[in-house]
Formats: structure tokens, C-alpha cells, sequence
């Protein structure tokens, strides 16, 4: 994979949530680099409810990395 993530910094947290997701999405294409694979398994964890949940938890840890980066915590 190119290089694509330039910092943590974002303007606005709304903006480093975003960055969030982006981490949690990049992180299972470097998981499993297969978009067909991924294709393929989407409908399995799609309707189940503790992946979705499971999904929500790694944003919600790559947003306390942004925040702490930005530092909205002050």
C-alpha cells in the first residue's frame, strides 16, 4: 500500500472521527488485502450484531489515538 496517512492532526473533531473510521477501514485492507475476499465475508458480519459492535470499539480506540493527538482532552 502507498502512503496515505500524512499525520493525526485533524481540524475538527468531527473531522478526527472521521479519520477513525478511516483508520478502522485501512487497517482490515491490510488485514485481508483481498477486496474480494472482504466482498465475501461483508454479508456474514453485516447482520450480526456483536461484529458491528466489535466494529464500533475499534473506531471508538483509533479516535482516543486521534484525540490524543490533537489533544482534544484539554
Amino acid at each position: 500500500m502507498n502512503d496515505w496517512l500524512a499525520s493525526l492532526k485533524t481540524e475538527t473533531p468531527q473531522k478526527g472521527f472521521e479519520l477513525a473510521i478511516e483508520l478502522a477501514r485501512k487497517g482490515v485492507a491490510y488485514t485481508q488485502p483481498s477486496a474480494d475476499i472482504r466482498k465475501k465475508l461483508r454479508p456474514k458480519y453485516a447482520k450480526n450484531a456483536d461484529s458491528l459492535i466489535m466494529t464500533s470499539q475499534v473506531i471508538a480506540i483509533h479516535f482516543q489515538t486521534v484525540a490524543a493527538a490533537n489533544n482534544y482532552w484539554k
